[in-house]
């Protein structure tokens, strides 16, 4: 397949101002999913992401109107494997300036997983989860990146994950009045900005812009020194030239990395996919997640080979991306561009921007990620699904984020082959009169209930119906004792349009055990795959109808 979508410019000024709109709603974000991924100093690596992953993933990806960046479950992500390296740092000496490039290695190998998802063509599979599953692992994200914006908020420097944050808190508990100052204030502007002002401006820029200058009048170094406070933590210097090549370090702590990468490949991949299916809904087209993982892998080992952080599409910007009026890749190479822009020529006011401003911004972050909505009414629906969803959520925040979705998608995978399995049963024993089960044969032709009737209780008609996993054989095993005690067994598949290996070799055993007991076993009516399924097995669909199967039974009973 062609790697780079066609770069139309019909919609050349939608696409501008798209990207436009996408930038200034990504800037804050951006600076402050940098912070939360590699605490102070970090901020400008999430710009970097924003701009290299964004023109990227749109030149290469398969989501024409998608805009790709730092996200909250990514950086999440990011700030698991420095707290993992910073575990290691403390036994093997590795130190802060160690640290960036060992990051960086691992958002490159996760570039490259997630691109060989799309060459291996699994695209198709990655939403493949269910929603109870989805929802729990975003609600626990949400949940992650709230507690840990909490010291950041108060002034509190914290490190780890949520356990080594809350405990930090715990042991610290003493806030700094400035930055929780800066923080309320920035809630402040985040959630009471009205709308008509949000239709023009986010209101994550709109803090940035109001509180920024507001901390740099209120709570300079000078005056808090003098009022005995502690000074603010700020993003600090940035860095001067911009982007620049930089050899990540994949010398050193390979096994972790490659850990460290999956998780970001398979993350990535599930963040942008679901990203893309809102986008499809928004624009009534279908996008290709094939071409998209490919993209999103290619833009990701790009940004940690330019000490960016990884990105995948992002839900927020790419909605009002479309909304602005952007539709081709163009929108998502304009909003990295203006970014670029941005940073080449706003560094110095960059600097002061207080942390905690970024952590209100992710405070409102978190509380938008989280489900409110099926968390609360979950247990309504139903209770296994809330419970899967609760678990998973538990299991997010304070384990591990791919364990709990590979966890919670085994155990709704088991629930949902158990509820197959109970309704495959159930139609077993509906559809066999003379085996105990509810004797109707309505749907029986008249011809074939004449000859049922003639063959009475000589004849075992064991009707199966719908797919047959591995769950259907139990119903089969079950049912091969009942054979002794009939002289022919009919095996009607005629409504079965698939079998599984585990079904065949039941089947396979039932006509078996009729055999060595001297019983007439035919096996009727079989689709073009389950006939073909069945005679790799040894077993013969002897008859292509259940009317033709019931004259050779009355043949064989009554002579």
């Amino acid at each position: 397949m062609a790697l780079i979508h066609g770069l139309h410019t019909r919609n050349l000024r939608g696409d501008l101002l798209g990207g436009l709109t996408a930038a200034v709603v990504a800037l804050p974000l951006a600076l402050a999913f940098g912070n939360a991924a590699l605490g102070p100093g970090g901020a400008i690596y999430g710009l970097y992401g924003a701009i290299v992953t964004g023109f990227v993933a749109a030149l290469f990806g398969g989501t024409p109107s998608q805009v790709s960046g730092p996200t909250g479950p990514m950086s999440v992500t990011v700030a698991g494997v420095v707290s993992s390296l910073a575990a290691i740092g403390v036994t093997t000496g590795l130190s802060a300036g160690e640290m960036l490039p060992l990051v960086m290695a691992a958002v490159a190998i996760g570039g490259v997983f997630e691109a060989l998802l799309g060459v291996l063509r699994l695209g198709r599979f990655i939403t493949l989860v269910p929603y109870s599953v989805v929802s729990g692992f975003m609600s626990g994200i949400g949940f992650i990146i709230l507690i840990l914006q909490i010291g950041p908020f108060l002034g509190v420097t914290t490190t780890g994950g949520v356990v080594g944050c809350l405990t930090t808190l715990a042991e610290q508990p003493l806030p700094n009045p400035a930055a929780v100052s800066i923080g309320v204030m920035t809630l402040a502007v985040v959630f009471l900005t009205p709308i008509r002002i949000r239709q023009w401006v986010p209101s994550p820029l709109l803090a940035l812009l109001i509180v920024t200058p507001l901390s740099m009048l209120m709570f300079n170094d000078d005056r808090l020194q003098s009022l005995g406070l502690e000074p603010l933590n700020r993003i600090g210097a940035i860095p001067d030239g911009g982007l620049r090549f930089a050899m990540p370090n994949f010398g050193q702590h390979l096994p972790e990395l490659l850990k460290a990468g999956v998780v970001l490949a398979l993350l990535g991949a599930i963040d942008s996919l679901l990203t893309s299916l809102v986008a499809d809904n928004i624009t009534q087209t279908n996008h290709d997640s094939n071409r998209e993982l490919i993209g999103q892998g290619i833009a990701n080992t790009a940004s940690g080979l330019l000490s960016g952080l990884p990105g995948a599409g992002a839900t927020m910007r790419t909605v009002i991306n479309i909304k602005s009026g952007g539709a081709t890749p163009i929108s998502g190479m304009t909003h990295s561009l203006v970014l670029l822009l941005v940073l080449l020529g706003a560094g110095p006011l960059a600097a002061e921007i207080p942390t905690a401003l970024l952590a209100g911004i992710l405070i409102k972050v978190g509380l938008d990620i989280i489900d409110w909505g099926f968390l609360l009414r979950a247990h309504r629906l139903s209770v296994k699904t809330a419970a899967l969803m609760y678990a998973v959520m538990l299991m997010t925040v304070f384990w591990d984020l791919i364990w709990g979705v590979l966890v919670g998608m085994f155990v709704a995978n088991m629930l949902t082959v158990d509820a197959i399995t109970q309704t495959q049963l159930q139609s077993m024993d509906h559809d066999n009169p003379q085996m105990g089960g509810n004797h109707q044969i309505g749907d029986l032709s008249q011809e074939e209930q004449i000859l049922m009737e003639a063959c009475g209780n000589k004849l075992m008609l064991f009707r199966l119906r719908g797919p047959l996993s591995f769950g259907a054989a139990k119903g089969i095993s079950a049912r091969i004792g009942l054979i002794s005690n009939y002289k022919v067994l009919i095996l009607d598949i005629s409504d079965v349009p698939r079998i599984g290996v585990t079904a065949s070799l039941a089947i396979e055993r039932m006509v078996q055990e009729a055999e060595s007991l001297g019983r007439l076993a035919i096996v009727a009516g079989a689709n073009q795959k389950p006939k073909e399924r069945l005679k790799r097995f040894g077993v013969d669909v002897t008859t292509d109808t259940r009317l033709e199967a019931l004259q050779q039974a009355h043949t064989k009973i009554l002579g």
